[in-house]
């Protein structure tokens, strides 16, 4: 009889208990987007809209809370949007940004054509050995990706292991001129990035229904046709993550651009390491950034806006 009131009594505490940890399972992936995203992005939108000095820091101005807040008023007002104006006056960095659309663009494209019959194979393996295979897959990660890039020099240039094998099968006569090109590039790009478009290709296709293929089997229909409209389209969720997540970080390179790339290989990651490291000039780097982040995230923005009201609707 005495245990009824305190389990009565108990059983509010452990409901609040249980809402506490839902709360607090929500509030830390959005602490760490307000720590490690939208504060570093207001600092550096606060110095894209600032004007270059010559001082430390190298622009102005600089807000002292010891001040007060008339020195922050003071500040906001000397804001300015003329770094804006200077990137879209300056063919440069159009050109800069236009060029690493396209290299991400294109290098998507061949990684979607290189990662979807791995994943494919992946998927259609036998179950003993998929784990096996995706470790495989990742296997290049436990070597550091500056040494990996590294190693594509020694591979590419025109003494390099590629022409020796070349010219020692007759396939050439003269060594090719591959590094320093575009070429090697799209090389060093869908080589480092192939894992990030097969996992989520292979955890699409693992999850796919056998019986659909046997079903399609039954009704006639040939198995290329039964790809293009059962496999394919049941695999559009991981085309779609692997595009996000090769272009995106794809679009914003720098070090295999720098390293394999030529004096011709334009990418806005180069660009805004020049303007911040040689020119020095941390306002309109900064400006450099803000723009590659919305050009980069409103379109995600919208596409999931777009995903999420189809399900809506599906759903009803």
């Amino acid at each position: 009889m005495s245990g009824g009131p305190d389990n009565g009594a108990a059983a509010p505490g452990g409901r609040a208990g249980r809402r506490g940890a839902r709360w607090l399972v929500l509030a830390i992936p959005y602490l760490w987007l307000l720590v490690f995203f939208l504060v570093p992005f207001f600092i550096v939108l606060k110095i894209s809209l600032s004007m270059t000095a010559l001082a430390m820091p190298p622009y102005v101005p600089v807000f002292d809370l010891a001040k007060g807040i008339d020195n922050v008023v003071a500040g906001i007002r000397q804001f300015t949007t003329d770094n804006y104006v200077w990137l879209i006056e300056d063919a440069l960095y159009v050109r800069a940004y236009l060029s690493s659309l396209w290299i991400a663009a294109v290098s998507t494209f061949l990684l979607l054509v290189v990662g979807y019959p791995i994943a494919y194979g992946m998927a259609r393996a036998p179950r003993r050995w998929q784990a096996m295979l995706v470790m495989m897959v990742i296997l290049p990660f436990w070597t550091s990706f500056l040494i990996r890039v590294y190693a594509w020099i020694g591979i590419l240039k025109k003494e390099g292991l590629l022409n020796q094998m070349l010219l020692a099968l007759g396939v050439i006569d003269d060594p090719l001129t591959i590094l320093n090109t575009n070429t090697a590039v799209y090389i060093g790009i869908v080589y480092s990035y192939l894992p990030f478009m097969v996992l989520p290709l292979y955890a699409a296709l693992e999850r796919m229904d056998d019986t659909l293929l046997e079903a399609a089997a039954d009704l006639g229909c040939p198995p290329v046709q039964a790809f293009w409209k059962i496999t394919f389209p049941l695999s559009m969720p991981g085309v779609i993550a692997g595009c996000f997540l090769v272009f995106i970080p794809v679009t914003g390179e720098f070090v295999i651009p720098d390293l394999l790339g030529g004096s011709e290989t334009l990418m806005i990651g180069k660009t805004l390491w020049a303007e911040f490291f040689a020119n020095r000039d941390w306002p309109v780097s900064s400006a450099v950034a803000v723009v590659l982040l919305v050009i980069l995230v409103v379109p995600i923005v919208l596409f999931q806006n777009q995903e999420a009201k189809r399900a809506e609707r599906e759903g009803r």
